[in-house]
């Protein structure tokens, strides 16, 4: 189960925060439940015993905690883990269009580590998350521990890619009349998918929701290009040498991060490893999921555990 916990995030944004834990142990039949208490408006402190260090799960660009509910089931039978619904995405503030800075995301996360009494912790990132999980270590190596890097390049992408981009959600036919319309558009009629994709399908259907006219994204498209915007034109080759925690790059094969650059980024990196999950492509944790957990498991277990 997870529960929520909201963060205050950059620039006063309330960002959603999902703790996952065991289910609770069934009360005895004997014993009458208590009372419920009233809800407290204020985010609860860590019970004891669970403060940091732990992990913090960031999804990519258009993602959302819940895209993370698989790994974190696993995570917690060891570990604290929480998962983030960043700015724009998922539970949490869409605020206005200036706000969505590459220095904000990264002062988000900051953030939800000190808050949730994470620290250090473990930051696995994907696309975009796994950019901001980085840029936080260099700026704030107190705070992290360890990193998986999953499917993110460091070099610039460039204007044109952005403008591929924004093609590509012009080209979306929503509103979707159903659920299964979304799947099947994402998953076999995108003209970006090379051959028919379920996890794809089913990775966009949780990111969408019920309007008025069919199903919409829970997100708005400008915003997301803003957010790509502020990334997409510059190298982070810098950042990453900086990054002075053990950190595990991982690539699907048929994702959008080369071997070649994926092995450049493990030479940058102080303390890099490499890894790489076949027959998976860019949404590697949601293509092969088994293969993906044991590609990070043991990386986590020597650097949490020891």
């Amino acid at each position: 189960m997870a529960r929520r916990i909201d963060v205050t995030g950059a620039g006063g944004v309330r960002l959603a925060a999902w703790e996952f834990v065991d289910p609770p142990k069934k009360v005895p039949e004997t014993v009458e439940p208590p009372d419920p208490a009233p809800p407290d408006p204020t985010p609860p402190d860590p019970a004891p015993g669970t403060a940091g260090p732990g992990v913090l799960l960031l999804h990519g660009l258009m993602g959302r905690a819940s895209h993370w509910a698989a790994t974190a089931r696993w995570l917690s039978e060891r570990h604290r883990a929480v998962a983030l619904d960043q700015r724009g995405h998922g539970q949490s503030d869409k605020p206005p269009p200036a706000a969505y800075t590459r220095e904000a995301y990264v002062e988000d996360a900051e953030a939800a580590l000190e808050q949730l009494g994470l620290a250090p912790a473990v930051l696995i990132g994907h696309a975009m998350g796994a950019l901001t999980a980085w840029q936080l270590a260099a700026r704030r190596p107190d705070l992290v521990c360890g990193l998986v890097i999953c499917d993110m390049r460091a070099s610039a992408l460039g204007a044109a890619s952005q403008r591929e981009w924004a093609d590509w959600f012009r080209s979306w036919p929503a509103p979707f009349a159903t659920l299964a319309d979304v799947r099947k558009w994402f998953g076999e009629d995108d003209p970006w998918v090379e051959r028919p994709n379920p996890a794809r399908g089913a990775f966009y259907a949780e990111v969408m929701h019920e309007s008025a006219d069919g199903w919409r994204p829970v997100f708005e498209p400008e915003e997301m290009l803003r957010t790509r915007e502020s990334w997409v034109h510059d190298a982070h080759w810098e950042e990453l040498a900086q990054v002075r925690c053990p950190a595990l790059v991982l690539r699907g094969l048929d994702g959008e991060l080369g071997r070649a650059e994926a092995q450049e980024m493990v030479r940058v990196l102080p303390l890099g490893e490499y890894a790489e999950v076949a027959d998976a492509g860019h949404l590697v944790h949601y293509d092969q999921p088994l293969a993906w957990r044991g590609a990070v498991e043991p990386f986590l277990e020597r650097v949490l555990l020891g």
